[in-house]
């Protein structure tokens, strides 16, 4: 059985505003990140540019779960 099919470690008992709370985070987070990634050393720039990437999954993955008729499964 797969994790996902365990209904002893789901509860599936998130509010939209949970989910919408977030998704405003991570957007946040994913938007310090891009100025961060604007300056600084190659190094560091690399870094945000992965953090800032990751972060783009996890707001499509939120905004896929909320609706967003703009995403479509592929995106997430």
């Amino acid at each position: 059985m797969n994790d996902h099919q365990d209904s002893e470690n789901f509860s599936y008992s998130r509010s939209w505003e949970e989910i919408e709370s977030i998704l405003y985070v991570a957007e946040q987070e994913q938007n310090q990140h891009f100025m961060l990634m604007q300056r600084g050393n190659k190094k560091d720039r690399i870094n945000h540019m992965r953090k800032y990437k990751g972060l783009q999954g996890v707001i499509n993955a939120l905004r896929w779960v909320l609706g967003d008729l703009k995403v479509n499964q592929n995106k997430v």
